[in-house]
């Protein structure tokens, strides 16, 4: 197996970063399309950031496990199956969880784990209360050698896949240096870190299930599109993300594009109250008499061209957007609608959105149809979305949208009352709770800026998120979608215009299968590697 000293990928980061990558050099390629018959159980990654720690206590591998082991994990469909849990069982009324744990999973430092292992995790994530949310457990206990017991104070429908976030720790070496030296039953094990440079894994010889068959993978650092691209060209890595712009226009010898689907959405949050002189807790504004109106938010939604955004912001490398959770078990069908620019008008002139004066824009009552639109300056997908939106909006609604770049710190002030490009994507459910009930409406944070509130969507989400379990979850998930009355997508209250969910895109070497994976969540780094232990050489 090739292996690389420390001096070696520091100097080819440093030449990275400053955007030349030479080629050959002290790169063998591997897989098939390798130089002299190189070794095919190693990969090279280019990657967009390096973990600052690797501790699952502190909310690493939230995205998937490569150190470490969960109780349980979720497969293609979603699915939640066992893992270092040999069996589980949850009684009636959902508030007490028994695992039972596999015998012959072992730490990479040789010892067992152990029922107390999982008992001590979860009891320190609750006592530290981490990003991690564990605000229902009331107690995790070890019952004889093997098992452990969590119960809940009330049910909650997610905490499963609450579960299939959290890896396992061991008791006896957990320490404040841990996340820079972790210690797992995963996989993999972290064999070198080298701070905001790279990570190199090697498999985990003693794994209790398969052992992978890639043997060493090189995370290196790789922050921007052009030194990804140079990498690839040059052979300097097996695999790296890739943008919509440069796909389209781009080919490279040895090397296909893998484009995976996500729930990687991007939408328009439209604040739905009016100017009433109301602010946030820390005095920003509220409101947009524009969209306030549910004529103005629901003319958008139905008149927007989605596929025509797909192809003009991205290449054709997305697809449309109906929610925040298109394809996952949990989505409704039915939110889905077809573009419909005569309905989309008619919205608008029996709501008194005339265009009096013949200038191309809508009014009411002296009020313009007119307003900007906010995204995340230097985002260059987000601002081609907007622009592809606005420039529909106004030629097809006579519907004013101004595309503006607004760095992080200056969006909170204005995203109470100004409609803003904002990209969401998850595995959890949770996450609509969180987007749409009211109760998170106006809290400073990224999480229903557009002060949402129905007290009917209220109660379809209280009702999923304190289910028994997801699957009896899942008819108020998809109620508080839409209800055939009211609800929180397009053909509802439209707090959301959603837009377009983005194809995670990859330059991959010939001959690298990257196996079956899930849908992809927000994000195209880490869930590309949710399922390393798959990966093969062929």
């Amino acid at each position: 197996m090739r292996r690389y000293g420390k001096a070696v990928l520091a100097a080819a980061l440093a030449l990275a970063v400053s955007g030349y990558l030479p080629a050959g050099g002290n790169r063998a390629k591997s897989g098939a399309g390798g130089a002299g018959g190189a070794a095919k159980n190693e990969v090279i990654i280019g990657f967009s950031s390096i973990p600052a720690h690797y501790d699952p206590l502190q909310g690493f591998g939230t995205n998937g496990q490569l150190i470490f082991s969960t109780l349980v994990e979720t497969d293609v469909a979603m699915n939640i199956v066992p893992d270092l849990a040999r069996a589980y069982t949850v009684s009636a009324d959902a508030l007490t969880l028994t695992f039972t744990i596999r015998a012959d999973a072992r730490f990479t430092d040789g010892t067992q784990v152990k029922a107390s292992d999982v008992a001590f995790t979860y009891n320190t994530i609750k006592q530290n209360a981490t990003s991690i949310d564990l605000s229902v457990m009331q107690s995790c206990t070890v019952s004889g050698n093997d098992t452990v017991v969590i119960k809940l104070t009330k049910p909650q429908s997610v905490f499963m896949l609450t579960v299939t976030q959290i890896g396992i720790v061991p008791e006896h070496l957990y320490n404040a240096d841990f996340g820079l030296h972790p210690v797992g039953s995963g996989p993999f094990k972290l064999v070198q870190h080298d701070v905001d440079q790279q990570f190199i894994l090697e498999a985990n010889t003693g794994y209790y299930r398969t052992v992978p068959a890639i043997k060493r993978v090189v995370f290196l650092k790789m922050a921007d599109e052009d030194t990804r691209l140079m990498a690839a060209r040059s052979g300097q890595v097996d695999i790296t993300m890739t943008s919509a712009v440069t796909a389209a226009v781009t080919k490279i010898p040895g090397y296909r594009l893998l484009r995976e689907a996500s729930v990687d959405n991007m939408g328009i949050a439209m604040p739905v109250v009016p100017v009433a002189g109301n602010v946030t807790a820390d005095g920003y504004p509220i409101g947009n008499n524009v969209t306030a109106d549910s004529a103005v938010r629901k003319a958008l939604a139905y008149g927007l061209d989605r596929r025509q955004l797909c192809d003009d912001a991205l290449n054709g490398f997305a697809s449309p957007a109906y929610s925040e959770n298109d394809g996952m078990p949990w989505w409704n069908p039915e939110s889905v609608i077809q573009t419909d620019v005569a309905y989309a008008k008619s919205l608008l002139d029996k709501a008194g959105w005339i265009d009096a004066d013949g200038d191309g824009i809508r009014e009411k009552n002296g009020t313009r149809a007119s307003f900007p639109l906010l995204y995340f300056a230097g985002d260059s997908v987000r601002q081609a979305v907007a622009m592809s939106a606005a420039n529909q909006a106004k030629a097809q609604l006579g519907i004013e949208i101004r595309v503006e770049g607004v760095g992080s710190s200056d969006l909170l002030p204005r995203m109470f009352s100004e409609p803003m490009i904002l990209a969401w994507g998850s595995s959890n459910p949770r996450t609509s709770y969180l987007l749409f009930h009211s109760s998170n409406a106006g809290r400073n944070d990224w999480y229903n800026p557009e002060n949402f509130r129905n007290t009917t969507v209220d109660r379809y989400l209280d009702q999923a998120l304190n289910a028994v379990s997801i699957e009896a979850s899942i008819p108020f998930w998809r109620q508080a979608q839409w209800d055939g009355s009211t609800g929180t997508s397009m053909k509802g209250e439209a707090p959301y215009v959603f837009l377009i969910n983005k194809d995670h895109l990859y330059w991959v070497r010939t001959g690298l299968n990257t196996g079956k994976q899930k849908i992809h969540a927000h994000g195209d780094a880490w869930p590309l590697v949710a399922n390393l232990r798959d990966w093969k050489w062929e």
